[in-house]
């Protein structure tokens, strides 16, 4: 019975070891044609294991059609999303969590209803308002847009948190005659971490890598984010796989990076067990 264990337990790992294969060698296989100089047409093993790995071509890609510049608008766009969605989401989700007001679970209900409704249908109705903000061609406008659907979200992923918070933990700041903001800011905040690193990671990733409603509001050459940009290089260069992989590489990398800062934030069943004493 041991050795046919030990044989079913050496295939699962075979299978689950062919699957990482499986996912990580068209990633490997990017990053390795970046090392290759004037790739035209995709290379073969034999060329990509030859490559001495340099960077090169992420010099190239890097300075030229102001790929720089796109870069530092999108992170700048995105911060601001990212930033705003999180603490507005926040306020709003303490708000239905820790208050009673007429009509509290209908607005709830009106919440998740606009969830439903697919981004590529909103798109002229927010173009015709943001038009008539006047904030076409600004990063205002996008923001204005980024922001409101991200704290719909946040606000559906952080009500229930906050409602797992013991009230009990308010009592130490109402006693010194704490305000509800100071409660929110020192109590609920704090005490979300998890949820908040969990979101971020996904707010960044969605804003990051945002499209249509970037090429919709922006029709500055010199503000357009990233992805605008990536699409408008690889129609240019779409014959070097070796630019357009590494163009490819570097609008990954802040994603990665994002994920590697918050990976431990990801929510955690018992974190607020032992936060109030019986």
């Amino acid at each position: 019975m041991r050795v046919r264990s030990k044989v079913w337990q050496l295939v699962i790992y075979a299978v689950l070891l062919m699957g990482v294969v499986v996912f990580i060698f068209p990633f490997l296989y990017m990053i390795m044609t970046t090392f290759v100089k004037g790739a035209y047409t995709l290379p073969r093993p034999y060329e990509i294991f030859s490559a001495v790995p340099n960077l090169d071509n992420y010099q190239i890609v890097w300075n030229r059609n102001h790929f720089a510049r796109y870069f530092l608008n999108s992170a700048v766009v995105t911060a601001v999303s990212m930033a705003g969605g999180l603490f507005l989401g926040a306020l709003t989700a303490y708000g239905f969590a820790r208050f009673q007001f007429p009509g509290k679970e209908a607005l709830f209900r009106l919440f998740l209803l606009t969830m439903m409704i697919p981004g590529v249908i909103n798109i002229i109705p927010q173009f015709i308002i943001i038009k008539n903000l006047g904030l076409v061609n600004t990063y205002a406008g996008l923001w204005l847009i980024y922001i409101g659907g991200g704290v719909v979200g946040s606000t559906f992923f952080l009500r229930g948190f906050f409602e797992g918070i013991p009230k009990e933990l308010e009592e130490s700041v109402m006693i010194d005659g704490g305000s509800n903001f100071k409660i929110f800011w020192h109590i609920y905040l704090p005490q979300s971490l998890p949820a908040l690193g969990t979101l971020a990671i996904f707010s960044f990733q969605g804003t990051w890598e945002e499209y249509f409603l970037a090429l919709t509001i922006i029709k500055s050459e010199v503000m357009r984010t990233l992805p605008i940009a990536l699409m408008m290089f690889h129609d240019q260069h779409a014959t070097n796989y070796s630019w357009v992989f590494a163009a490819s590489v570097i609008a990954l990398l802040p994603v990665v990076l994002v994920y590697i800062t918050f990976q431990k934030k990801f929510v955690q069943s018992g974190y607020n067990d032992g936060a109030v004493k019986g």
